[in-house]
């Protein structure tokens, strides 16, 4: 497979000293080396693979298609990130969708959605005049309380719990210093007045009785809903899946709040403009290069030795990987405490995510819509699901360890925007599958059956666009295993780590060790196991460099 992001690095480096050891070159430990570098320390980042990106990237799997195989549109993306390294100068274009969801019904009809109130009202009023009002109240509470919660969460997470003595030694000001984070979530919580008691069940109640206590329209609750379980193996009926709905909303890189963008060039080239950076700061960066240990000395980072027993001496690690490969595939058995690392086993990694990526000829002509071009129901995420049941049956079938039988699917056609991924006159399109539980029952295995179950996809997208049984020239499938080979993600968890309560803010990625240290001193987490968590928001990565050089 041709990789298609990224300048050719360095892979032979006479140099085996560095201030900071990144590992992984996803956007999340691209930022961390950019930051630090910025600061004049001396960084390498060490990437398993031939391309930078991590889940953000763009790869050619075909010839002349140009596929964000894995992560596929952009909202979260932190706007003071992009100004301080400056990627829209180095390369960087967010493209809005407009309308940004189209939800074909099984009658025919179909509802489309954007930034555009007048779209919105129109939309919605040909299934319920009372949701149509509805519809801007309730879009008005999401984006006051994101309003409040997303300076928390482009801050480090404070230690809020009174964590046993032998957990975590903290000195005074260290506690004080949470104390003042404590405070400061009380004022914004504050400023939330009489929507406190609504802001609080978003944040941590189920999605399903809050939609359906704001509306009546089943095709409308259900396109909301999807976004409350994407990436979770959850029900929406569960506590929970509201704040997975509401983090949807925070973020603005797509045009505006709650509203995702594609990224020209495909997802990498976010990437791209991160490394553009690096490189002018002076990072290098090796590829084709496995971590096999990082390497503790009386409780101390010294280096870090890849799968090759080349070592790279550093006092400083920042790993962008998952808690799981960090803490038990890095690390010696004995260098954690036993507490810690019990805790570290405890953390969820159930996914029930696939991803099916197709090169097509022509554009699905959904019934009553034609396709002779590209018009707006191409241009945003298209929702093959139109009924909150359905949401509910599909997941029914996961928890027993069942691919659903009609499972939910979430559809972009990025080249309807971004002329530059496909050759003329051809198609992109990105399939992101729930439910499709990592471990199946009955002995079955992914590998086996992964090609059946795309076969099963396309036939539920063909009940609303016939005329997709001809138009696929190309497919790649990629089930939940093939996300863990393929981009190091324990349990195929797009998260790293389920986006779940009890891991979440001051319990992420476990309580006491949310503020991107561990106890091996020099040792840090800088990708999405640490707060705030998924997404492409690259928060995770800097606030992991703020950390870094206030220690040093």
């Amino acid at each position: 497979m041709k990789m298609t992001n990224g300048p050719t690095s360095d892979n032979m480096a006479a140099e085996k000293e560095f201030d900071c050891i990144v590992i992984g070159a996803g956007h999340n430990g691209l930022i961390t080396a950019a930051y630090l570098a910025r600061a004049g320390k001396k960084v390498c980042v060490l990437e398993r693979r031939d391309v930078v990106g991590g889940c953000a990237v763009t790869e050619e799997v075909w010839p002349g298609y140009k596929v964000s195989t894995a992560s596929y549109v952009v909202s979260l993306l932190d706007p003071e990130i992009m100004r301080d390294l400056k990627l829209k100068e180095h390369g960087l274009r967010i493209l809005p969708r407009v309308p940004s969801s189209f939800t074909p019904t099984r009658d025919g009809r179909h509802l489309m959605l954007g930034a555009d109130p007048a779209l919105n009202h129109e939309q919605i009023r040909k299934f319920s005049v009372r949701d149509a009002e509805a519809y801007p109240q309730f879009q008005s509470l999401l984006e006051k309380v994101a309003a409040q919660l997303e300076p928390l969460l482009s801050k480090s997470a404070p230690d809020l719990l009174p964590m046993p003595a032998n957990w975590r030694r903290r000195t005074v000001g260290q506690r004080l210093k949470s104390a003042t984070a404590a405070w400061r979530i009380r004022q914004a919580l504050a400023q939330l007045g009489n929507s406190l008691p609504e802001a609080l069940e978003l944040i941590s109640g189920a999605a399903r009785p809050i939609l359906e206590r704001w509306f009546e329209s089943d095709v409308l609750r259900a396109t909301l809903a999807t976004d409350a379980i994407i990436g979770s193996f959850s029900s929406v009926s569960a506590p929970g899946t509201a704040y997975v709905l509401l983090h949807h909303v925070m973020g603005t890189a797509g045009g505006a709040r709650g509203v995702w963008g594609y990224v020209e060039g495909g997802m990498g080239a976010i990437a791209e403009s991160i490394w553009k950076v690096c490189q002018q700061l002076g990072v290098t960066l090796v590829r084709e290069c496995e971590v096999c240990s990082i390497d503790v000395a009386g409780g101390r980072v010294q280096s870090v030795t890849d799968r090759a027993g080349k070592s790279y001496t550093t006092r400083c690690v920042a790993s962008g990987v998952d808690a799981n490969l960090t803490f038990n595939r890095f690390l010696d058995q004995g260098t954690l405490p036993d507490e810690f690392r019990a805790a570290v086993n405890r953390i969820d990694y159930s996914s029930a995510t696939a991803k099916i990526n197709l090169a097509l000829n022509q554009l699905p002509e959904f019934r009553g819509l034609p396709a002779h071009q590209a018009g707006p129901q191409h241009m945003g995420t298209i929702h093959i699901c139109d009924s909150m049941d359905w949401l509910e049956r599909a997941y029914d079938d996961a928890k027993y360890g069942r691919p659903s039988d009609r499972p939910i699917l979430e559809i972009t056609i990025p080249s309807a925007v971004d002329h530059t991924l496909a050759p003329t006159g051809k198609h992109l399109m990105n399939m992101f599958v729930q439910y499709t539980p990592y471990r199946l029952s009955g002995g079955k295995k992914w590998d086996d059956i992964k090609e059946g179950f795309a076969d099963r996809c396309i036939d539920l997208l063909v009940e609303f666009a016939p005329n997709m049984r001809s138009a696929i020239e190309h497919r790649q499938v990629l089930s939940p295993v093939d996300l863990e080979r393929v981009y190091g993600l324990t349990g195929g968890n797009i998260f790293q780590g389920a986006m779940s309560l009890n891991q979440l803010f001051s319990l992420r990625p476990i309580p006491g060790w949310a503020d991107h240290r561990t106890p091996v001193q020099g040792l840090y987490l800088c990708g999405a196991a640490s707060h705030p968590g998924g997404g492409v928001m690259g928060i995770c990565g800097r606030n992991a460099a703020h950390a870094i050089l206030a220690d040093r």
